[in-house]
């Protein structure tokens, strides 16, 4: 670890944060709507961006500090399986482009801003609604704090982190202020304000990438030397490998194929879906979507490059950040870290305001106050995106971040069990809505359960996200494992519930709210309906 602060990389971070900062508030004049007190103008950016924006603030969103910090550190850690977030990606694209347009396509015709809001309308059902609701906000708490995370390690490697025995208040105020940056310019730019700092994060973070896989093996002697090295120190201490072990390969295989189906779930990768202006702009998007696969491939090679390098820290998650630092000028180590820094600003901020929308629209509207005006829930919505920030802030400060991986690995355990209901209900109505919320419900429970249960030498709970399948002895991801109990019941209780005749709930979309693109037909946009207002049922 460097010995005091590293003033010429700091400078140049703090020009960078200070750069995205003026821009998060300038963003509150881009494309300035006329009725800016609306949560489609604030939480959506007006559902207006074309392709461009939509890949940028979709990578933003998707591609996060996670990226850049916790899945090196995995490597760096445990060796090659940590790469099982480059496989996962590649599957998701394929997934996502046979759902994602459909579901913009009816959220587009009713005017709905969540996966709930679609899910009640689609079932009929406030309390599968609330179930998805509740689910997104809480994946999305610790996939925020590992964005935090991201900026804290950093911090540290700057000098300006504070050290172990340091006052917790002083070892966290660099944090607590760009906490509270980022909080302000949510609040008052909303979705704006990650979209047009997103076009800063990815060209920083693809200049940093280039010149690391090029300049950091010349300095190491070449890739040869750096596998050697790495192959070397796995074999010494027994933790990992070059490639996975074979006790670790089922493990591996759920984990990837877990994640992907999980990706595109989380409240804030539909938010970004949403605020694109047609179908065809998601189609293009997702189509150059792979490109970022390939970055993160190279950064994932970072983990490797740390060990041959000899960096030698006691928490994972500051070996890329030290390596940045042992192995790049001071002004190029600044560039890095505040690729890092903005890296997790941007997904931060659309995460905080998905989880706020569906407070506003899901909790406050459906169950607080039904009469709320537009106004109202956009001024929920802003304070809401502040507390979740908070709680987020909560979990960085108290729980251990040696593995910082697991906060997102857990999110992922949640959130793959609204599955069924948001995925499934894009393709068919035959789901009852109660079965549908028992097997959330038991998917939810199983998975909480035993990701509880795994514990490692840092973390006494929550340890790890793999544990042995009950009635197969093999050890796979928990989140798979409960997303296929969550069908099974689903499934089962669908039949009895349809022999027994029990009633359904009413189905507000039709077949055509799933194809149709407005924008491209030039048709008139159908006037936006809350979940449930339609009168006329549809058995679809």
């Amino acid at each position: 670890m460097p010995n005091g602060v590293n003033g010429v990389a700091l400078a140049v971070f703090i020009l960078f944060f200070l750069a995205v900062t003026v821009m998060g508030f300038l963003a509150t004049h881009w494309r300035k709507p006329e009725n800016e007190h609306s949560l489609d103008e604030w939480g959506l950016g007006g559902r207006s961006f074309g392709t461009w924006i939509t890949w940028f603030l979709l990578g933003g969103d998707v591609y996060t500090a996670y990226t850049f910090v916790a899945v090196p550190a995995a490597i760096y850690a445990a060796g090659a399986a940590g790469f099982f977030a480059v496989p996962y990606t590649i599957l998701v694209y394929p997934l996502i482009f046979t759902f994602l347009p459909r579901l913009w396509s009816v959220c587009h015709r009713h005017g709905y801003v969540t996966t709930a809001d679609f899910v009640r309308g689609r079932f009929g059902s406030k309390g599968l609604s609330l179930a998805v609701a509740f689910t997104g906000i809480l994946a999305t708490m610790p996939y925020i704090a590992l964005q935090l995370v991201g900026i804290q390690a950093v911090l540290d490697v700057l000098g300006v982190g504070g050290g172990e025995n340091t006052n917790w208040f002083v070892k966290d105020l660099p944090l607590l202020i760009a906490f509270g940056v980022l909080a302000a310019y949510t609040y008052s730019s909303g979705l704006r304000a990650p979209a047009m700092i997103a076009f800063v994060k990815d060209t920083l973070i693809y200049v940093v990438i280039v010149v690391a896989v090029i300049y950091i093996p010349i300095r190491l002697g070449g890739f040869d030397d750096i596998f050697a090295a790495a192959e070397k120190k796995y074999t010494g201490a027994g933790t990992g490998g070059l490639l996975p072990a074979s006790a670790g390969q089922w493990t591996y295989a759920t984990l990837a194929l877990g994640s992907a189906m999980a990706m595109f779930m989380y409240p804030h990768s539909i938010t970004a879906t949403l605020s694109s202006r047609s179908r065809e702009v998601i189609r293009r998007s997702t189509t150059v979507m792979p490109l970022y696969t390939l970055m993160l491939g190279l950064l994932a090679l970072l983990g490797f490059m740390a060990i041959a390098a000899g960096v030698k820290v006691t928490n994972g998650q500051l070996a890329i950040p030290q390596l940045f630092e042992d192995m790049f000028p001071s002004w190029f180590a600044g560039v890095a870290f505040a690729a890092i820094g903005i890296g997790a600003l941007v997904p931060a901020a659309i995460m905080s305001i998905a989880a706020a929308n569906l407070f506003t629209r899901n909790i406050y509207k459906d169950f607080i106050k039904p009469d709320a005006t537009p106004e109202q829930e956009t001024r929920v919505s802003k304070v809401v995106s502040l507390l979740v920030k908070a709680g987020a802030l909560v979990f960085v400060l108290t729980m251990d971040k040696t593995v910082a991986i697991n906060f997102q690995l857990l999110g992922g355990i949640w959130i793959l069990q609204t599955f069924p209901a948001l995925v499934g209900g894009l393709f068919t109505r035959w789901f009852h809505r109660w079965a549908l919320l028992a097997g959330w419900a038991v998917g939810m429970g199983y998975g909480t359960l035993a990701a509880y249960g795994v514990a490692s030498p840092t973390q006494p709970h929550f340890g790890g996200s793999s544990a042995a399948i009950p009635g197969i002895g093999e050890t796979g991801y928990i989140g798979l494992t409960a997303f296929v109990l969550n069908v099974a019941v689903t499934v089962v209780l669908t039949c009895v519930l349809k022999a027994a005749k029990a009633p359904e709930g009413i189905d507000v979309t039709s077949p055509g709210d799933y194809t149709a693109d407005p924008a491209e037909a030039g048709t008139k946009e159908a006037p936006t309906l809350r979940p449930g207002t339609s009168p006329a049922p549809n058995p679809s």
